[in-house]
């Protein structure tokens, strides 16, 4: 039996939709979108890349097929440095040539940057039509998925042009994680373990000990195993509520709010992760592990303005090892992560936010102004020191 739903409601009524989590359920995607978009719908664009939909591709369009859809399908190229303006033309000029109407659909098949790009693209197209997500990596079903942020990058910085706009719902089947891999589940597990940081010690907890028991490296051994199914569901349902109740309140993440409840704390270790990802020409990092770093940093700089415990400090440098091994940035230059932070996308006016911890649960919102360059240098080098002690 399918879990109850996770909805959204918006304080745009109509922009409310459900998530559904529920192993088993891409098979029967059809029906659901059906459901979710209601009778208007005749035609569906499905966004994916080749990887993801020779994996899942012929099994979603036969459901949606059998369920009455005309399906059309749009590849686009994988990873960060294709979500770009290029290819959101490349999606636009496809759906105007697929005759796709105002009562028409798009349903994002993929990880983050297809979600990313199809939900931008769907944005614009004729002013907005209805667009569906079915993420399939581990970050982009707890992340990027949820809260209706749509954006590609630029040379200018990552994500700094996109839009609000909310899906029609989300479909979370777990077990499409089977073929995740490795370096995409520690990249998924880093963003866990920053919404686990954030929101308190019962997600981080659980976050922790799932990755304890479940280590990352044997991760695809554990599917035949019903209590990991559903643990992973559990864990999964848990990181998207805990997003959800964020977005509920803070949508369109209202740049006044500085208090612990705003949506801006949901960029907790993404102004490193943002700069080291723009440094590299989006070219050496998964979004994930790219966190797993910015994690650590902040929470360095946490520590060093006396505001978070050496304890949690240690407890988070152990957490993170759990997900795996990150990416070497020693033979990164420093001088070109710390230029690549005024290009980050919460600026407002001459600084920007920087998102740091007075504990697990309790994370604050400082103006960067406030921290000074020999504190955010020492906090780096503290950090590449720790992680080499490993």
């Amino acid at each position: 039996m399918a879990e109850k739903p996770i909805t959204i409601r918006t304080t745009r009524p109509m922009e409310s939709y459900d998530i559904v989590v529920d192993g088993g359920r891409l098979e029967h995607c059809g029906a659901w979108a059906g459901e979710s978009l209601g009778a208007t719908a005749g035609k569906i664009a499905i966004i994916s890349n080749p990887k993801v939909y020779g994996l899942y591709g012929d099994t979603a369009r036969k459901s949606l097929e059998s369920s009455g859809f005309n399906v059309c399908v749009f590849l686009t190229k994988d990873g960060e440095r294709f979500k770009n303006l290029s290819s959101l033309e490349d999606a636009l000029e496809f759906m105007s040539t697929n005759n796709l109407a105002r009562n028409d659909a798009v349903i994002a098949l993929g990880g983050g940057v297809v979600g990313d790009l199809a939900g931008f693209a769907a944005s614009v197209y004729m002013r907005g039509i209805a667009f569906l997500q079915i993420p399939t990596t581990l970050l982009a079903m707890i992340d990027s998925s949820v809260g209706g942020k749509t954006a590609i990058n630029t040379q200018f910085g990552k994500n700094l042009v996109g839009t609000f706009y909310q899906p029609k719902g989300v479909l979370i089947d777990v077990e499409m994680l089977k073929t995740l891999a490795v370096r995409e589940l520690t990249a998924g597990f880093c963003e866990c373990v920053k919404q686990g940081a954030i929101s308190g010690r019962k997600l981080f907890d659980l976050t922790g000990t799932f990755l304890e028991d479940y280590p990352v490296k044997r991760f695809k051994a554990y599917f035949d195993n019903e209590s990991f199914i559903g643990d992973l569901e559990k864990l999964v349902k848990s990181q998207v509520e805990f997003k959800a109740s964020v977005v509920r309140q803070d949508e369109l993440e209202d740049i006044e709010r500085i208090d612990p409840k705003s949506r801006k704390i949901l960029n907790f270790g993404h102004t490193l992760a943002h700069a080291l990802e723009k440094a590299t020409n989006y070219r050496y990092f998964k979004h994930g592990e790219a966190v797993g770093y910015g994690i650590l940093f902040a929470a360095e700089i946490s520590k060093r303005l006396d505001f978070l415990d050496k304890k949690e400090l240690i407890l988070l440098y152990d957490v993170i090892r759990r997900t795996g091994i990150l990416p070497d940035v020693s033979n990164i230059d420093a001088g070109k992560i710390f230029a690549a932070f005024k290009f980050d996308k919460k600026s407002t006016g001459k600084s920007f936010h920087w998102i740091l911890l007075q504990g697990i649960g309790e994370p604050v919102i400082l103006s960067d102004h406030l921290i000074t360059q020999q504190t955010k240098e020492k906090a780096f080098d503290a950090m590449l020191m720790t992680l080499h002690e490993r």
